[in-house]
């Protein structure tokens, strides 16, 4: 793990929040932490406890067919269909059960849905799992991409979020702000960190982070 590297504990869930203080960029901005969700993706205990809070906090009751997970969060979002099962949440599928897809992009980096994977989305209630959100751009692709295919979005849900809605539409998160108080993003050409001077120590993307 990188140098800085710490765990922030979060009350009512058992795995901490782990950054790294720095100056990392982005696709879209310019960042003072790296959200480091390595395990939270890949380590099922954590995986669970963090869809089992998003199912308990925030998606109770929801109608979800169909969980579009991105940025590698298809563990997260499986539990997310397992713990909205076993709570009885409703769904219009003829099985009865909640399909789990992940985003294909095409070389100008669209979402497309093959032929096989669009009956999944046409028609259906749409849950977005995304990993870490500051600007919403990433949100917004997705978004785009579930009305382009005839979808019905229900509801976008993210491990952290630094924003608490995106065009009105509400982003729930098991981390944000309130615990990480001074995480900051900013554009690339308008950043405090470049404008003292302050090299950039990583460049992150939904992977992970490659430092420099």
């Amino acid at each position: 793990m990188q140098q800085g590297y710490q765990k922030i504990d979060v009350s009512g869930i058992s795995v901490p929040l782990k950054v790294t203080k720095g100056h990392f960029a982005t696709n879209h901005s310019h960042t003072n932490y790296y959200i480091d969700l390595t395990t939270v993706k890949a380590r099922a205990s954590e995986a669970h406890a963090v869809a089992a809070k998003l199912v308990e906090n925030y998606l109770f009751g929801m109608v979800v067919d169909t969980i579009i997970c991105d940025e590698g969060t298809e563990v997260i979002g499986a539990f997310i269909a397992e713990e909205l099962t076993k709570s009885g949440a409703m769904n219009t599928n003829a099985h009865k059960t909640v399909y789990i897809v992940k985003p294909e992009f095409n070389t100008n980096s669209q979402i497309i849905f093959r032929d096989n994977i669009k009956p999944m989305i046409r028609g259906k209630n749409i849950l977005i799992v995304e990993g870490s959100v500051s600007t919403g751009k990433t949100i917004n692709r997705v978004m785009e991409a579930v009305k382009y295919y005839g979808g019905k979005l229900s509801g976008v849900t993210a491990v952290f979020s630094a924003i608490s809605s995106y065009n009105g539409v509400p982003v729930v998160s098991v981390y944000g702000k309130n615990d990480l108080p001074d995480y900051e993003y900013t554009d690339y050409n308008d950043c405090p960190l470049c404008k003292a001077g302050q090299p950039i120590d990583g460049l992150v993307n939904s992977f992970g982070v490659s430092m420099i």
